[in-house]
Parts: C-alpha cells; sequence; structure tokens
C-alpha cells in the first residue's frame, strides 16, 4: 500500500514539475493604463483565456511550451513573444492603432458596388479560392473595412474587431485578429498578418465527423505544417517530400537542421530550397530571409513566418485551409 502511495505522489509531483503557466499583465504602451479583455493565446490552437479587469491573466501553456505567446487586444496591434518568463509574472505592452483608425474612417466613404467588388476580392485571396476556402464564411463582414491606395493599385483592408470565421468545410470556427492585409492588383499579389484562435470543433454525427476528416486530410497532405512536422521528425521522404537546392542536389535532414538546447530544432540554410511532395517537378519553393537565419520550427508543424518566404503550393493554402497544430493525421 505504501509503495502505492508514493508511486501516485511521485507521478503527481512529476506532472506539477512538467506544467507550464505564464501569467501577467497586459498593459497600453501610451499611458500603461490596464487593458481587460485581451485576448492571450497559442497562435493556430484552442489555448487561450483573456485578461480580466486589471489587465491581468493567467495560463496554461504544458501542451505547446515551446511555441510563442501571442496577445491581441481591440484596437491594438497584436504581439507575439518568443522569449517569455515562466517563473515570473510578465509585463506586455501593446501599440494602439491610431493611424490604422484614421484611414479606417477614409475608408468607410466607398461605395455599395465598390465595397462588394473588395469583399469578394479580400475572401478570395483572404480565405483561398481552394474548396474549404469558399465554403468559409465570416460572420462579421460589417467589421471590414477598405482602403485603395492612392494610385488604386494597393488594397488594404481593417478589421475593427477580430474575424470570425465558421469553416464548414473542416469544420471549425476561429477567431481572427488581422494585423495586415495588402492586395496590389499590378502583380496579383498579397500579404497579409495575424493570429488565429480555434474556437470550437464542429464535428458532431458520425457522418459528419467522417466528411470533416476527409476535408482535414486533404488539407493538411503537402501544407507547411505537415512539411515542418515531418522535417522535425527526420521523415520527409517516408511522408512523400523531397527537398533540393538551387543546383538539383537532394537535400538531407543533416544539411538544413540545428539542434538547440537539446531539443529545439531550427532551419538553417545559404539559399533556396525546391520542396517536391508526391511529384516529379517542385511544388513549392522555401526562402530563408537573411534577417532570420536559423528559422525556429517545432514537432506540431510550427514554424517562425517571419524568417521564411514560401511560394507555390504550399503558399496557396490560405485561412480557409487552416488547422490547428494539435491536428493529428489519422
Amino acid at each position: 500500500m505504501k509503495r502505492i502511495v508514493l508511486f501516485l505522489l511521485l507521478v503527481i509531483f512529476c506532472q506539477i514539475g512538467h506544467s507550464q503557466t505564464v501569467r501577467g499583465t497586459i498593459l497600453d504602451n501610451s499611458d500603461h493604463t490596464k487593458i481587460n479583455f485581451a485576448s492571450i493565446y497559442i497562435n493556430g490552437t484552442s489555448v487561450g483565456t483573456n485578461s480580466d479587469q486589471n489587465g491581468y491573466f493567467e495560463l496554461d501553456i504544458t501542451k505547446y511550451g515551446s511555441l510563442p505567446l501571442t496577445i491581441s487586444a481591440l484596437g491594438y496591434y497584436s504581439v507575439t513573444l518568443t522569449d517569455f518568463s515562466r517563473e515570473k509574472p510578465i509585463e506586455v505592452y501593446l501599440i494602439p492603432k491610431m493611424f490604422e483608425l484614421n484611414e479606417v474612417v477614409v475608408a468607410a466613404k466607398s461605395t455599395a458596388k465598390e465595397r462588394k467588388s473588395n469583399l469578394k476580392l479580400f475572401r478570395d485571396q483572404f480565405l483561398g479560392s481552394s474548396y474549404n476556402g469558399q465554403n468559409c464564411v465570416i460572420m462579421n463582414e460589417g467589421d471590414i473595412t477598405f482602403k485603395n491606395g492612392t494610385s488604386r493599385d494597393t488594397l488594404k483592408a481593417f478589421a475593427s474587431k477580430p474575424i470570425l470565421i465558421v469553416n464548414n468545410a473542416l469544420g471549425y470556427k476561429i477567431t481572427y485578429y488581422l494585423d495586415k492585409f495588402e492586395y496590389y492588383r499590378k502583380s496579383k499579389s498579397f500579404l497579409y498578418k495575424g493570429s488565429a484562435i480555434f474556437n470550437e470543433d464542429l464535428a458532431g454525427e458520425m457522418l459528419q465527423r467522417k466528411y470533416f476528416e476527409k476535408r482535414r486530410k486533404i488539407a493538411y497532405l503537402g501544407s507547411r505544417s505537415h512539411f515542418f512536422s515531418s522535417l522535425w521528425t527526420n521523415s520527409l521522404k517516408s511522408n512523400g517530400f523531397i527537398v533540393r537546392n538551387s543546383v538539383d542536389e537532394i537535400i538531407n535532414y543533416e544539411d538544413i537542421v540545428i539542434v538547440r538546447a537539446g531539443f529545439k530544432k531550427y532551419l538553417s540554410y545559404k539559399g533556396n530550397l525546391s520542396i517536391y511532395y508526391l511529384s516529379n517537378s517542385p511544388n513549392s519553393l522555401i526562402e530563408l530571409l537573411k534577417t532570420k537565419d536559423p528559422v525556429f520550427f517545432d514537432s506540431s508543424g510550427y514554424f517562425d513566418g517571419s524568417g521564411v518566404k514560401v511560394i507555390g503550393q504550399m503558399a496557396e493554402k490560405r485561412i480557409g485551409d487552416l488547422l490547428p497544430y494539435d491536428y493529428k493525421l489519422k
């Protein structure tokens, strides 16, 4: 009996020792006032909480202890922390979107016809033109405002509130904090910046679950998350990926992965990487930005997007094909 009690106590202590809870206060960068109802979360997951009336929060991040922490609030730019204390309370300062709010006032004068056209363009580029993207519904489109650049080549989108998305193809409800969206008509290119938290899994009945799982599998295979999780486990080849450099030489795990602090892994390479997925020709291209080498990535498929530029098939998967980092291929 004593042995059983000692064993149970040992298990409890081990669980406590491995648990990670981050605590802190969210403040306005301009006047240091405390911000209530700010969202504190791990981007791309359902792990999150809100600050209280005193700007204080506590969040258990045990499941994603190695991933960055994101903080968002209405009227402020989001902040992502990659290096923060798990032992001592932290203070996070958010910058108000003062300039953006001024632009929104001007943009509100657009005609109904112009707004309808801008909304369609925004949906296609932001959600994506895939089956999954086209089956997404933005529940609060009225909170999205557009502004054309002086040359009318650039379209900017602003969201006065988090964008609420129902993905009827993958079966998720998502809250997306949009920090930046710009579309360039001449080059037909765009850029966006923001973060997402998964609020609800809509899978219910068995038939519905099977449908969602089929769609999720299609979205995952060949995606950026699939590539980086395969790279983390050194299983690119078995998962259908081949990586080559600019002179068509095969690149192996040891050529591009650096391991630090015992378990943290980073992508590092001088040059571009061509990604082949179930194909004899490259599907995608990964360019490592010189200012952010090496690039941290995790077993969940997360990677530091500020350090790489992805072009091709993997980049074509937009918010409509987004899956939470805890998704596992069945």
